[in-house]
């Protein structure tokens, strides 16, 4: 789309309070996640996965869920979820109050045994009665086929093995199907060849993506993700994130670099990049590094007046 073209509506699913913190080497308190959801509901994002029901013995960093989403004051409009690896933080999540519940099952049998201590088989069955009970709870349900792109377990990943997740995924009848690169190996061609089968497997249902840029192909496959139609794409504020089982990670794609590229592209995000490039220094502050994103840093070309910010 050129940048002439009529703005259509990109939603960016904010992950920083989840995905962003979850590997860092110091965990915030619960009132400083608290105070970043803030913020980026103050910036303008309209849907957050704000926590993860995951046992905090294990992600220390992601303890105190229910205590966090007490603590919210919610913004009109705005969805506050939940990511859910397993039917006790199903349970957690669905009585703290989340908007949406994330079911998240691995595409590969190394990743799911590593991380949820199951095999792709028991994890679909057990995703089965998840979805189930969020959908009779009235929420909604987001789930995503994980390692989507390749495994640091199993290294490849075929279409077809991301297709038996996204199947199950829509004979359940989830309200949005998401595809990961959990690890940041995917390139483009991934991204448009996994588009093409979650339409085939589940017609109507919606796409969204998930990309880390830990080898620098983040961002076209945001790209490509735009160009397939996909309207709703994960970022994280600064950029900051990784996965426990990719200790070379550099992060998410940056939302303020995401904003950048789709609205210099023609697309409407609704999103304040300024406050989001300062949510993300504020907490690069409290991790003690620099935020991975790179508009933060060079600034957006050109200058933005205040009034169009996340509308040009």
């Amino acid at each position: 789309m050129s940048p002439m073209a009529p703005p259509t509506d990109l939603t960016i699913l904010e992950v920083c309070p989840r995905d962003g913190l979850q590997n860092e080497r110091i965990p915030l308190t619960v009132d400083q996640r608290i105070d970043l959801i803030q913020r980026l509901a103050d910036a303008g994002a309209r849907r957050i996965e704000a926590v993860s029901f995951v046992n905090p013995k294990a992600v220390p960093q992601m303890a105190g869920a229910e205590e966090v989403m007490a603590g919210i004051s919610r913004h009109p409009g705005v969805s506050y979820s939940g990511l859910v690896l397993n039917a006790r933080g199903n349970e957690r999540a669905l009585a703290s109050g989340v908007d949406e519940v994330n079911v998240v099952v691995p595409s590969t049998d190394g990743m799911s045994r590593a991380n949820q201590n199951i095999d792709v088989a028991g994890m679909l069955t057990l995703a089965r009665q998840m979805i189930a009970e969020a959908k009779a709870a009235g929420v909604t349900v987001a789930a995503t086929a994980a390692v989507a792109f390749g495994c640091p377990f199993d290294g490849e990943v075929s279409v077809d093995q991301v297709r038996a997740v996204v199947r199950v995924f829509a004979e359940c009848g989830v309200d949005e199907i998401a595809i990961a690169d959990t690890i940041g190996v995917g390139v483009p061609a991934q991204v448009r060849a996994l588009t093409a089968m979650v339409r085939q497997e589940a017609p109507g249902t919606p796409v969204r993506f998930h990309f880390h840029n830990t080898r620098n192909t983040g961002y076209a496959n945001a790209a490509a993700a735009l160009e397939e139609g996909v309207r709703v794409l994960d970022a994280s504020a600064g950029g900051f994130g990784g996965c426990p089982f990719s200790p070379a990670a550099t992060g998410n794609i940056g939302t303020e670099d995401l904003d950048y590229l789709a609205v210099r592209s023609g697309y409407r995000t609704g999103l304040d990049r300024e406050a989001i490039s300062e949510t993300a220094t504020w907490v690069g502050g409290l991790l003690e590094r620099t935020p991975p994103a790179m508009v933060g840093r060079a600034g957006v070309f050109p200058p933005v007046p205040s009034t169009e910010r996340g509308a040009a």
